[in-house]
């Protein structure tokens, strides 16, 4: 292995901060843990440095971190402060000596998903977002505002609709099973707002009845049946937004949790081809996107990605 292919990539999210060490296509080692608020917080640079640093320091022994050529960190809060985002990409490059890279996870994603090749990307997490960029570069979002004023479609949609369905079967509106599943939650429907009070994070835990609700519609429920059909046809619409009038048959790839499960995928896929959208295979994810970004330089993606500002050598 020569010490030049090393590369250390990075995805430090909202809810979880991935860290690989790669040679090539190989991976070498990797670590995992929590997540934290965003790059654009308040001392966010920070905040991400030492998350990053505390998370390399949990790749197993003995790894060449010390022969790294570059680094590449998808992170959330991006899009919400370029200047953040700069000092964070200088702070990594002075501590490990090697060119950085700093881009959103969303712009991760994309350059991970196509490669660096223009089209559209559609990512079903906990939020939702889909994501173009076209020939010249310039990125065309939909979506992704956030759960007070987006994500519509999203795992946290899902799991919210769900919980709504439960509470208004009730009240006695249509009976669902749902019901029966959230009492994996709490014992009865009255103690559901209080449960999601006292969640750390409201929106993950709402997410995570998103499966529940997969599962049954996959069953045949009908009242869950018809939240996953609207949230199909509302991505639907979100990749309709951002793909735009690019020509031709317009082709997106899908990432995220919620698209992993067979019969979502294929309900929206079914979606998708009606609007005449063809989905294609992602070639990677974020973490492929940020080694990219890692070692290419003039990407079609480049003015979205921060760089440390040295003129390192080719």
């Amino acid at each position: 292995m020569e010490a030049t292919e090393v590369v250390l990539v990075a995805d430090v999210g909202k809810s979880r901060c991935r860290v690989e060490l790669r040679s090539g296509n190989e991976l070498l080692g990797a670590a995992d843990q929590h997540g934290f608020p965003g790059v654009h917080v308040d001392n966010g640079p920070t905040l991400a440095f030492d998350l990053l640093l505390e998370t390399v320091s949990q790749l197993p022994p003995g790894l060449p971190v010390s022969t790294l050529t570059g680094i590449g960190a998808a992170v959330a809060g991006v899009e919400a402060s370029a200047e953040k985002s700069q000092e964070l990409a200088t702070m990594l490059s002075q501590r490990f000596s090697v060119p950085a890279a700093v881009l959103s996870d969303a712009t991760a994603a994309q350059l991970g998903a196509l490669q660096g090749a223009p089209g559209t990307t559609l990512i079903v997490g906990t939020g939702a977002v889909a994501f173009r960029f076209d020939q010249a570069g310039i990125l065309h979002r939909a979506d992704g505002w956030g759960p007070y004023l987006g994500d519509r479609g999203s795992g946290r949609w899902i799991g919210q609709q769900g919980l709504q369905a439960v509470l208004e079967a009730h009240d006695g509106g249509p009976a669902t099973s749902l019901s029966a599943a959230a009492r994996a939650l709490v014992e009865s429907p009255e103690m559901l707002p209080g449960w999601l009070a006292e969640s750390e994070n409201p929106y993950r835990a709402m997410a995570r009845f998103a499966p529940l609700v997969l599962h049954a519609a996959e069953a045949g429920d009908a009242v869950a049946h018809h939240i996953v059909g609207e949230a199909c046809r509302i991505l639907t619409y979100t990749v309709t937004l951002a793909t735009g009038d690019e020509g031709g048959t317009p082709r997106v790839a899908m990432l995220g949790g919620v698209v992993g499960s067979d019969f979502f995928a294929a309900l929206l896929r079914k979606s998708l081809a009606s609007a005449g959208i063809e989905v294609v295979a992602p070639l990677g994810d974020g973490l492929d996107g940020a080694a990219l970004a890692a070692t290419r330089r003039g990407l079609i993606q480049e003015r979205y990605i921060h760089r440390d500002g040295t003129n390192w050598p080719d």
